[in-house]
């Protein structure tokens, strides 16, 4: 497919769109598509699929569509993707796609909703109005590009369509990446490229509708949940009530005996109170940031001038948010605005630009090279500048087949992970991996596996490998409950959990918690401890950042990037080419992401006090525990001597091996 490319009479468009890329589904060849003249496009009309990119400011398909005779901007209502929204997420869509109506009405137009199949939907209006052609944000996220996958294909062979309708796939380009699959592997050699952050679009114009439309009632929050679980059958609706309780909630219940309920939110008023408040905070729980863009900008403005203060009562109010968020230093961006960037409520370089804008005017105009100059700004512009590396890396990995095993996207609470798939049936098993591994490191067992009858995932968990690594606190429950949601959103059917190391203490809390996902645990070098006789335990979920805690992760960063070949040596003491330069580069790859050292920072949080006897009751004879017995982190006899002791019914066998997963294939069957 070739670039959609706009002459210099379009100078506001120009620079953006070398992302997009069209194709004619009639033709059946790619081409490239010189605006010259307006009469080119005067005389064309399109069909505009909102996703998650629900504004008019900063958006590129928009400042192309503008330019056409006709615009019909569009929401489909899809289970497919729907389903993935928890209930927050879908409030915020709502509320965001009112605004969107009411901000397109304002110029003469509207947004048509539709429920149903986006495939069919699309068809039935591309033949109802006649366009020529489709305007379709590109995905990173693999169910998402299965979906587009469908539409074009439907489009393509619609024997009903006796006209040329022309695809143009688009994104926002953050930086001016020429070639993807040229984009270096390493974040620091990114940096060297010293490319920087585009500019953002002014909002589109879009030509009046002049034509009787049936453009669809936006739906209530429960009649778009009904409206979900109509397709869903009572497993299904069950798994995902599991979703809504925290781990931590459970684990105290289970603990205590007693029921525990989920801590109010901060903001106790009701939705019809905020709103007649003008609050940002639009959702019942009342702890993200919603609405439309210009409402997010509002917010932003107030966020970076956190330290000015304000008398304004909608300043305070995020002032306040920002407090109560800021759990470390720096996370409460994310807490507040990553949900309404992941819908597209606001672009990520519309962030940077208004971030950068406000540094320059608290410096007379000057970006000073020893850092920004407030801790919101700085908050905001890494933050967004992450998420753009790792949407990045995702993309590069879903167009192009480097690596050992095709990589699979998935979109947990906003934030990117990496999985894969092997094998089409059979009882599914999924692989956990230990602290600072990835996916790969089952890359000499997962074909084997495969390949036994068995339908094995493997998934690189939040803060690892290339998933992305926010700045968030991260404990073991948040693994927990990240590994149960894969289970419920991706797997879709109860798994047998393989879990290496820290993993395997992820792995037993799931088995805990959650026994209707799981039907059998395999441990290999488990971490995690016995302690005889435990019946309960005063647990918290209280998690404190210090100075020492982000010296000790710096330091310890520095110490593996210069040991990591004998360290992994150490892990493979029987198989030491498996420390080989393929490992090696990932793992030190991984360590320049941004992030990584607030991942580093949670060794010295980890609450690992729920022993390992606890946790596995009731998986009698459904526990293998395979055991390295030259693991340099602990005491393998002392380890396996509690376990049998204390732990009834396990299948214990020792290997020759380190703490790494190489092990024979029949060993994890």
């Amino acid at each position: 497919m070739a670039l959609l490319s706009f002459s210099r009479s379009f100078t506001l468009l120009s620079s953006p769109f070398h992302f997009f890329s069209s194709r004619s589904i009639r033709r059946r060849r790619s081409f490239v598509c010189s605006l010259s003249t307006a009469t080119d496009v005067r005389s064309r009309s399109a069909v505009l699929w909102f996703k998650h990119d629900l504004r008019l400011d900063d958006h590129p398909a928009l400042s192309a569509a503008e330019t056409h005779r006709f615009v019909l901007p569009l929401y489909v209502f899809d289970r497919r993707s729907l389903c993935r929204y928890s209930d927050d997420m879908l409030e915020l869509l709502l509320f965001a796609l009112e605004d969107l109506r009411n901000s397109l009405k304002e110029q003469g137009s509207n947004l048509m909703i539709r429920y149903g199949c986006a495939e069919n939907v699309i068809k039935e209006l591309v033949k109802e109005v006649k366009a020529t052609d489709v305007f379709i944000e590109e995905e990173v996220e693999y169910e998402m590009r299965q979906l587009i996958g469908v539409v074009k294909k439907t489009l393509e062979t619609s024997s009903s369509l006796d006209w040329n309708l022309d695809i143009v796939m688009w994104r926002t380009p953050f930086y001016d990446v020429k070639n993807l699959k040229e984009l270096p592997a390493s974040y620091n050699d990114f940096k060297e490229q010293k490319l920087l952050p585009t500019s953002p679009l002014l909002p589109a114009t879009l030509p009046v509708v002049e034509t009787e439309l049936d453009w669809g009632p936006l739906p209530t929050f429960s009649d778009l949940k009904e409206f979900i679980k109509e397709k869903l059958g009572k497993p299904e609706e069950s798994w995902n009530l599991m979703k809504e309780m925290p781990a931590e909630v459970l684990l105290k219940e289970n603990l205590s005996n007693s029921s525990e309920t989920i801590p109010k939110s901060l903001n106790d008023k009701s939705i019809e109170q905020r709103r007649r408040d003008k609050s940002v905070f639009v959702t019942r729980k009342g702890d993200v940031v919603g609405g439309g863009t210009n409402t997010l900008l509002n917010a932003l403005a107030a966020y970076l001038r956190y330290l000015e203060g304000t008398a304004r009562d909608d300043w305070q109010e995020v002032h306040e948010r920002l407090r109560n968020a800021e759990t470390r230093e720096g996370a409460s961006f994310t807490s507040l605005f990553g949900p309404a960037l992941c819908l597209g409520i606001i672009s990520r370089r519309r962030v940077h630009y208004e971030a950068i804008k406000y540094e320059k005017e608290r410096n007379a105009g000057f970006l000073s090279p020893f850092g920004y100059s407030a801790a919101s700004v700085a908050a905001a512009a890494d933050a967004v500048c992450s998420m753009e590396w790792f949407w990045l890396l995702a993309l590069k990995s879903q167009v192009s087949n480097e690596g050992l095993y095709s990589i699979r996207i998935w979109r947990w609470r906003g934030h990117l992970i990496q999985y894969t798939v092997v094998g089409l049936e059979g009882p599914a098993i999924l692989l956990v991996h230990g602290f600072g591994a990835f996916l790969e490191h089952y890359r000499d067992n997962i074909n084997a596996i495969a390949e036994h009858g068995n339908h094995v995932w493997g998934i690189t968990l939040l803060g690892f490998g290339q998933s992305e690594k926010p700045n968030i606190v991260y404990t073991e429950l948040l693994w927990a409950e990240m590994l149960r949601d894969f289970i419920i959103e991706v797997v879709g059917e109860p798994v047998h959990l393989v879990g290496n190391s820290i993993g395997g203490y992820f792995v037993s809390i799931v088995a805990s918690l959650w026994p209707s996902l799981v039907k059998s645990v395999i441990l290999m070098n488990t971490a995690g401890n016995v302690i005889p006789e435990f019946s309960s335990h005063r647990f918290t979920s209280e998690r404190q950042t210090s100075a020492a805690a982000r010296l000790g992760a710096q330091l310890l960063l520095f110490y593996l990037r210069l040991n990591i070949r004998n360290t992994l040596k150490n892990f493979y003491p029987t198989k030491t080419n498996r420390a080989d330069d393929w490992l090696i580069n990932e793992m030190l790859r991984a360590s320049y992401d941004p992030g990584v050292t607030v991942v580093l920072e949670s060794i010295f949080s980890f609450d690992l006090s729920i022993p390992l006897n606890y946790l596995l009751e009731g998986y009698e004879e459904k526990v293998l525990i395979l055991q390295g017995m030259k693991d340099p982190l602990l005491d393998s006899k002392a380890k396996l001597a509690m376990l049998k002791e204390h732990c009834t019914g396990l299948a214990i066998r020792e290997l020759d091996a380190g703490n790494k997963p190489f092990y024979p294939q029949n060993n994890l069957s």
